[in-house]
């Protein structure tokens, strides 16, 4: 059974930091890009950051560009989310996903709220 569980989400003032995990299990991690997405209340599910499977590059929205920093730890089957700079915008539900192209597995989120 493919399972992804996120953490790391909270409260933090704006200009924090936060840093999110996802926990992944019940398929070959390293075979797998992964993504993060979030969804603002009101909003459409946008896409955040894409890790490939194969040399750990990853790409970014533009509107976390330079401030959001993915990375994966195959050995933990695990990826990360680094957000820096964190502005009220950024305030969303936070989840993982297998595959960044429709993806078919999500994990259940993770809420992160900016205050200004």
């Amino acid at each position: 059974e493919v399972q992804l569980v996120e953490s790391g989400g909270g409260l933090v003032q704006a200009g924090g930091s936060l840093r999110l995990s996802c926990a992944a299990s019940g398929f070959t991690f390293d075979d797998y890009a992964i993504g993060w997405f979030r969804q603002a209340p009101g909003k459409e599910r946008e896409g955040v950051s894409c890790i490939s499977s194969s040399d750990g590059n990853a790409v970014y929205g533009d509107s976390v560009k330079g401030r959001f920093t993915m990375s994966r730890d195959n050995a933990k089957n695990t990826v990360y989310l680094q957000m820096n700079s964190l502005k009220p915008e950024d305030t969303a539900v936070y989840y993982c996903a297998v595959e960044c192209e429709a993806p078919d597995y999500w994990g259940q989120g993770t809420q992160v709220t900016v205050s200004s």
